[in-house]
């Protein structure tokens, strides 16, 4: 059984603030089975996406696995999030500043 979305974005922001990096949620979605984007920021300033895994990615240990997302910059961050918006507008995004994102999601490449 997977934890609910809540708890995961709770639990995500509160392992990354004790390790000593930064989470802020910028949208807030359902807290029972919203999707959750996680956006990263390393300290060069750039940015990466990594969105939810497709289902034939995923296994059955009910642990929410994440795959990247080419975006080149702001403003296809933005256009990705109106068009996730117009399909599913119970989505989280949670935006992180860590040089390490693999070592709090888990991630598989598609």
């Amino acid at each position: 059984m997977r934890i609910t979305s809540e708890l995961f974005v709770a639990q995500l922001v509160r392992r990354l603030f004790a390790a000593g990096g930064f989470a802020v949620v910028v949208r807030k979605g359902a807290g029972a089975a919203g999707a959750i984007f996680v956006v990263t920021r390393n300290r060069a300033g750039e940015i990466q996406l990594f969105s939810p895994a497709v289902q034939s990615l995923s296994d059955d240990s009910g642990t929410r696995q994440f795959m990247p997302e080419p975006v080149d910059d702001e403003a296809a961050l933005e256009a990705r999030f109106a068009r996730e918006a117009r399909f599913d507008p119970d989505f989280w995004v949670v935006e992180i500043e860590t040089d390490d994102a693999p070592s709090f999601l888990q991630i598989v490449e598609g």
